[in-house]
């Protein structure tokens, strides 16, 4: 599948050919409510890369993938994609600047068709014009998807819900896919095609943020990982020095 990168303002231009990160969140805070949620989150995705973001159970994942997304603001920092602030736009402007989310949970519409579903995720003018396109590179990925493509999405297993919502949000062509927990309640043998399918994302040339809660598997296809405690960024490095890691093998691979 070949990103769609519509027609980029002058600073995205400029930044990427300075070779800037195409996300970067900068001491972020945000509160729900009065309890805050992060403090000083940090970040960077650069083109083409897959970023994993781990942590326990409450430790901001999600919480951050719902700043960058627009669906909390910020209370401090900033949301920047290749010099854009993020962080002053809805949600719907953020997904036409590039931006979809694969949530927890998968979260389609079970009472409509798997086409129906997709074309749900070509929101955007830009996507929307070339909604046909997409939909045939999303069924090149999942051919049991254009199989049932006329079948109700609740009738669907669980590994096939996974696959429409990961193709919900590519029909937005994005130049970045944030993943949340992806492979939550799905079998051994399902969780590794996700990764795969991950990692295929990754070689068209979209970035990736994954939060997932398999760490071993997770560093081992990123590039890069951060590590969330407490709602702070408390440690980052390549995927393969995080493995090797002794902090993280003990509080996240159980080693």
């Amino acid at each position: 599948m070949a990103v769609d990168r519509g027609t980029p303002n002058a600073e995205a231009t400029a930044a990427e050919r300075a070779g800037e990160p195409l996300l970067t969140v900068e001491a972020v805070d945000a509160f729900y409510g009065d309890a805050q949620a992060l403090w000083g989150v940090t970040l960077k995705v650069g083109p083409g890369e897959v970023v994993a973001l781990i942590g326990a159970n409450g430790a901001g994942k999600t919480t951050t993938l719902r700043v960058i997304s627009g669906l909390m603001r910020p209370e401090a920092g900033s949301v920047t994609m290749l010099g854009r602030r993020l962080d002053r736009l809805s949600p719907h402007e953020i997904v036409e600047a590039g931006v979809a989310q694969v949530p927890e949970g998968r979260r389609l519409f079970p009472l409509m068709t798997v086409r129906e579903n997709l074309e749900m995720g070509a929101y955007g003018r830009q996507a929307r014009a070339r909604r046909r396109e997409t939909m045939d590179d999303v069924f090149a990925m999942f051919p049991v998807l254009k199989e049932r493509r006329e079948q109700l999405a609740g009738t669907l297993s669980g590994g096939e819900q996974q696959m429409v919502a990961i193709g919900r949000g590519l029909m937005a062509r994005p130049r970045l896919l944030m993943f949340d927990e992806p492979s939550l309640g799905l079998a051994p043998k399902l969780v590794r095609g996700i990764f795969e399918t991950v990692t295929a994302i990754r070689d068209t040339g979209v970035a990736v943020l994954l939060v997932e809660q398999n760490v071993p598997q997770s560093l081992a296809i990123c590039d890069r990982a951060f590590v969330l405690e407490n709602g702070r960024t408390t440690l980052s490095g390549t995927g393969r020095e995080l493995l090797a890691n002794e902090r993280v093998k003990t509080a996240y691979m159980g080693l």
